[in-house]
């Protein structure tokens, strides 16, 4: 069900500029509490259990599923003037998805997640480059980026860090060490180094612009 939405969303997207916001819009405004219902559960599921031990079990592509119809729903959002609140919940409630990537889970989600993480901070440039002024003419994306960076620098200032590992294996974030028997060179993941410090990067910057913009306002 999740894959066909997601596959169905992406197709969508395909079509001619014109017809798209009015396709989508009639596909997913039905769907909206729906699909917010199934991110508040599937994401506050307890990720630690047996049922994600394996990156094979069917838990875990029902899960990479549904992270596939995430990211369909954030390329989405640019075409809708409003963005119905399914395209924002990743935003506004982030910190479900970072929960689930310091969790248990096999590496392969979290590195998927981190990497979704990487493609929302920088939405907000390609919104830039399309409308001009973020903050004069999507006030939803603002709000929501500032939700994001807001958690974000967060978790940040705790341990969350320190828990997400750099490759299936081996080092974890801020660590040199490696596990036995593997070769400390090249053993991080090097995308998800680079995703990782990109997200942390763009929620300082974003709110250090949000602080400087809303000192200028007063």
């Amino acid at each position: 069900c999740l894959w066909t939405l997601a596959a169905i969303l992406k197709e969508t997207l395909k079509d001619a500029p014109v017809a798209r916001a009015g396709a989508l819009k009639k596909l997913l405004a039905p769907l909206d509490a729906v699909l917010e219902g199934f991110y508040n559960a599937i994401l506050l599921h307890h990720f630690d259990s047996h049922h994600y031990t394996s990156p094979y079990s069917e838990a875990t592509n029902s899960l990479i599923s549904f992270i596939d119809l995430l990211e369909a729903l954030l390329v989405s959002r640019i075409e809708l003037e409003l963005p119905l609140r399914c395209q924002r919940i990743l935003f506004l409630k982030v910190s479900y998805v970072l929960n689930i990537i310091s969790s248990s889970i096999p590496y392969v989600i979290k590195k998927k997640l981190i990497l979704l993480l990487k493609k929302c901070v920088l939405y907000k440039s390609r919104e830039d480059a399309k409308s001009g002024s973020l903050f004069l003419q999507t006030p939803s994306l603002c709000e929501d980026m500032l939700a994001l960076s807001n958690v974000v620098l967060q978790v940040v200032n705790l341990t969350w860090l320190n828990q997400i590992p750099l490759s299936g294996k081996s080092s974890y974030f801020g660590s040199s060490e490696t596990a036995p028997g593997h070769d400390s060179q090249g053993a991080s993941d090097q995308t998800v180094l680079r995703a990782l410090s990109l997200v942390v990067l763009k929620a300082l910057e974003f709110k250090i612009q949000n602080s400087a913009t809303e000192a200028e306002i007063k």
